[in-house]
């Protein structure tokens, strides 16, 4: 280590060369300033030139950079190397200072932070966990809001997407959402999307306690933020559309009218298996056996579950031309499959006498129809995928696929003779379904 002294100046510093060693390649060489102990000045080999502070400390020898020389003053350095002396004279590591000084500044960047970088670090770290609709749903809740609504407008809408229900919030810094900042944002949304808002202050819950146990963010978030707000939302009303017995045959008259095959076919095995609408819509070809007369559905509860395929349902699946993957596609879908048969259910229902009936409601019926065949509780629940609700259910409840085709059966027999529509023979399937080939 080189230890010329020299005085420093503006002019001396910009002459300052770095030295070689040895075998002649450049190494970090050092100089130091003859009017203040323990200032120095580094020249690198790639020419780099800091000023640094050294001096012994707890028996050992201490190096601090201060900064680049074209970053810092002379008057500066030399008063910043005159303190950091008296701190060590003092027993006291520099280092710390810095460090609590680098903590103070971090916190206070994280402080400003607007709560919308918290919450996509929370999705990317929370999703994986998530089916395809919650991640939807969170992703919707904070878009920026102006994109053309393409599909499902209703009289009166506004053609462009609101900004999403959480984005005012999350504009703000995590630091300022706070228990009253909430709720002045609730009473506002309340009046306008009760149901949506429901939701989104669940989320909001879930997103704030997450945040309590990120290392970057439990010492500026408000953990209170939702607390005891729920009590401030509207009674939740248990929605119950259902159709009744007698309602039957007007339903599926509707239903026959309606031109298009593949959302024809689609509401019909809705009511008739119970199923939700995206584990329906979602269904592909491979999860089809219209051979052993089985289907493979996705669910939210178990991942997967098996159900019969029923006569009728079996017949309305082998007339259904594979376009693709999908068992219900969609030629101007992005997504290849059917996504909103609510349109062409509400106009087919306009005609009738029958009251608003919900895409949701139809599996909300198979569950109803079923207790008019007597048909076990159990059997129907694990057929509609409902999540087991007793000990027996979920441990000791292993029910063979042909029990439930068994009371599956005769649920869509007594669906179908309402309807006035002839149950097919079972094992009676259209062939041409199962012998066509994809393109």
């Amino acid at each position: 280590m080189a230890s010329s002294k020299l005085s420093l100046t503006v002019g001396r510093i910009a002459s300052l060369e770095y030295d070689l060693d040895v075998k002649g390649l450049p190494k970090n060489t050092y100089y130091w300033d003859s009017k203040t102990p323990n200032l120095g000045i580094i020249v690198t080999p790639k020419k780099t030139k800091s000023f640094i502070f050294e001096t012994w400390f707890n028996g050992k020898n201490l190096r601090i950079t201060l900064g680049r020389t074209d970053s810092w003053s002379i008057p500066d350095a030399q008063a910043e190397a005159r303190r950091l002396k008296v701190l060590t004279d003092k027993g006291i590591d520099p280092r710390d200072e810095r460090t609590e000084i680098d903590e103070k500044a971090k916190a206070k960047r994280i402080k400003a932070t607007i709560a919308l970088v918290a919450w996509d670090e929370y999705i990317k770290a929370r999703s994986p966990n998530w089916g395809d609709r919650h991640l939807a749903d969170h992703l919707d809740m904070v878009r920026e809001g102006g994109e053309k609504v393409t599909r499902g407008l209703k009289m009166n809408q506004p053609k462009v997407k609101e900004v999403g229900i959480l984005r005012p919030l999350l504009s703000l810094p995590l630091n300022e959402i706070s228990r009253e900042r909430v709720q002045s944002w609730l009473k506002s949304e309340v009046a306008k999307r009760p149901a949506r808002v429901r939701i989104a202050l669940s989320a909001l819950k879930a997103f704030t306690t997450w945040c309590g146990d990120h290392p970057s963010y439990q010492k500026v978030v408000r953990l209170d933020a939702c607390d005891r707000l729920t009590k401030e939302l509207p009674a939740k009303k248990a929605k119950d559309d259902c159709l009744q017995k007698e309602q039957i045959k007007t339903w599926f008259d509707a239903i026959q009218k309606i031109k298009n095959p593949v959302i024809k076919s689609y509401l019909q095995i809705l009511l008739l298996t119970g199923a939700r609408r995206n584990e329906l819509a979602g269904m592909r070809w491979v999860d089809v056996d219209l051979v052993w007369n089985t289907a493979i559905i996705r669910d939210k509860v178990e991942g997967t579950r098996q159900i019969p395929i029923t006569p009728y349902v079996g017949q309305l699946l082998a007339e259904i031309p594979r376009v693709n993957e999908y068992v219900f596609p969609s030629p101007t879908a992005k997504s290849g499959r059917i996504t909103e048969p609510r349109i062409a259910h509400n106009q087919a229902l306009e005609e009738t006498n029958l009251p608003d009936m919900s895409i949701h409601g139809l599996r909300r019926s198979f569950g109803t129809l079923a207790e008019w065949v007597e048909c076990p509780a159990g059997i129907s629940a694990q057929i509609m995928g409902h999540k087991p609700s007793a000990i027996a259910e979920k441990h000791y409840r292993r029910r063979p696929i042909d029990l439930l085709r068994q009371w599956h059966s005769k649920i869509e027999e007594f669906i179908l003779n309402e309807a006035g529509i002839r149950q097919p023979k079972v094992g009676v399937v259209n062939m041409r379904a199962l012998d066509y080939d994809l393109r």
